[in-house]
């Protein structure tokens, strides 16, 4: 994590600033929950795509996101973002230093703060009970303070635009007092997500010639207008945009960053991320859904799967001749793809650009490229998904590329039951069975659960011919129902995380049977992850 020391203008390219709030306000989302590892997670996608800042959370307040700053502090390294804390001025009546919530902002290391303030004096008097005096007093307090302690400090003036509507005179003394006390950006809150562009546009306008602050936008999607509030709000002098990935947030989300993002790159030629970051979008969107186990929308602009999809028809003889004809823009700029779904070359530079990244250069090598885009195609279609198991794709691409499927152990059986008697904690145990060193081995496992079993079973099973498996651990295991219709009969797919130590690695499986969907996903992750410690078979 950036050192609270470090001077450099991060977060800002030519002055603008790109903020994700995924961390925080889209876990608000209903139904969405997140572990510290799926934040430190996400925050590595995030910085991937190239944000300026990551807001990881409120620490103090919630313990979740207090271990979240300690454990990035160790072991989070960011190469474009800083991380910013989230959290309230003082309380009324209290020493900023004194505060407890405003320590454990210093405490949590974050080079950056996000202060949260109420800027509608009816939310100052009803919400916080104290007077619009003491409100600002507490602005300019720990402002102040945190500024004095070497943070760069934003001010998130809740409530904004109602409380523009009902009394603009003090809207505009929160901002200028966040301004004065030091605060390097105020942005303007559409809490209730409620305004429309104009209404923003003119607001926006009236207060950067009536303050002279730097100025950001953080809109909520209750009219559908976030996206276009957001874009309006930098039309109108905004140099700060907030959003979350996928448009993750409470009641019906945020701005979606992504598609805030893109417009600025792509429409107004406004360079606010790297381009060659923004063309892994895409990618980023996906395997980001993938870790929240939120289902990606198909026809999200810009990254979703429908974005760039082609029906047969007038629409497909027409890109035929020139796909400018029926697309808005370049679908690579984002990392997707064009997709003639009655086309047999749909996917294909995908996959090539994909083999490039995994060491593999399959330019001019038809054939192959030919077959594993038929192969992904019809697994695609069976539910597998590569997006966010790179290293299912990988063991299918070595597969492709030398004829034959790596294997570094052959599977005879294998089987799991689950006990239960009485009201004891049910206990699952596992037998597997296969040849590895040359030998037959039978194993059995028990555990948590029947993929914990069979976890277990086959790591036993494979410890003597390959040792190296002892550095190997499951960290995090998913499911999907894919065709929920169907009730217990339903496809699943599941995903596996596994580590070494040094990184992390995914695999998937699909099968009606959850534990069948487990068991290939598992042996996938096993595998790779003996292939990255440099074994070869025994």
């Amino acid at each position: 994590m950036t050192s609270v020391t470090d001077v450099t203008d991060l977060g800002s390219v030519q002055g603008f600033q790109v903020y994700d709030t995924t961390l925080r306000d889209g876990a608000q989302q209903e139904g969405l929950t997140l572990s510290v590892g799926d934040k430190l997670a996400i925050a590595g996608h995030l910085d991937d795509l190239g944000v300026g800042f990551i807001e990881g959370g409120w620490p103090g307040a919630i313990p979740k996101d207090t271990e979240f700053f300690a454990r990035a502090a160790r072991d989070l390294q960011l190469r474009t973002a800083q991380l910013a804390a989230f959290g309230a001025t003082r309380r009324p009546g209290v020493v900023a230093a004194d505060d407890p919530q405003v320590r454990a902002l210093l405490d949590s290391q974050a080079p950056v703060v996000t202060l949260v303030a109420k800027s509608a004096a009816r939310h100052v008097e009803t919400a916080l009970r104290t007077t619009l005096a003491e409100n600002l007093a507490m602005v300019r307090d720990t402002v102040r303070l945190l500024t004095g302690e070497g943070r760069r400090v934003m001010l998130d003036a809740e409530h904004f635009f109602d409380g523009w509507a009902s009394d603009r005179d003090y809207a505009l003394e929160v901002v200028r007092a966040a301004a004065e006390a030091g605060a390097e950006t105020i942005v303007l809150c559409d809490t209730n997500g409620g305004m429309l562009p104009p209404q923003i546009a003119d607001a926006v306008h009236e207060v950067l010639h009536g303050t002279g602050a730097k100025l950001g936008i953080h809109c909520h999607n209750d009219t559908g207008c976030a996206v276009a509030n957001t874009l309006a709000a930098v039309d109108a002098g905004a140099t700060h945009v907030q959003g979350t990935l996928n448009g993750y947030g409470e009641r019906t989300g945020n701005a979606d960053l992504v598609t805030v993002v893109a417009n600025l790159v792509i429409k107004l030629g406004r360079p606010v991320i790297d381009p060659a970051r923004l063309a892994e979008a895409t990618r980023i969107a996906h395997a980001v859904s993938e870790v929240t186990n939120v289902v990606a929308y198909s026809r999200q602009p810009y990254v979703g799967a429908s974005a760039f999809a082609h029906k047969a028809g007038l629409h497909a003889s027409a890109i035929k001749i020139d796909p400018d004809l029926y697309q808005h823009t370049d679908p690579t700029g984002v990392g997707n793809d064009m997709r003639m779904l009655v086309s047999d070359m749909a996917g294909r530079a995908s996959i090539e650009l994909k083999g490039r990244e995994l060491g593999y250069d399959l330019a001019g090598q038809g054939e192959v490229l030919t077959e594993l885009t038929d192969r992904v195609k019809r697994m695609e279609a069976r539910g597998y998904t590569f997006d966010a198991a790179d290293a299912s794709f990988e063991l299918l691409l070595r597969e492709v590329v030398d004829g034959q499927r790596v294997r570094l152990f052959d599977v005879e059986s294998w089987r799991v039951q689950t006990d239960a008697r009485g009201d004891e904690k049910a206990l699952s145990e596992a037998t597997v069975k296969l040849v590895a060193g040359g030998r037959r081995v039978v194993a059995t496992g028990e555990g948590n659960g029947p993929v914990n079993a069979l976890d277990h079973a086959l790591r036993e099973a494979l410890v003597s011919a390959y040792p190296e498996i002892t550095q190997l651990e499951l960290i995090d295991f998913r499911v999907r129902i894919l065709d929920s219709a169907h009730g217990s009969d339903a496809i699943t797919r599941v995903l596996i995380e596994t580590a070494d130590g040094t990184t992390s690695w995914e695999t998937v499986g699909v099968a009606a049977n959850i534990v069948e969907a487990s068991w290939e996903a598992l042996v996938d992750g096993v595998t790779y992850g003996l292939l990255r410690q440099g074994v070869t078979p025994r």
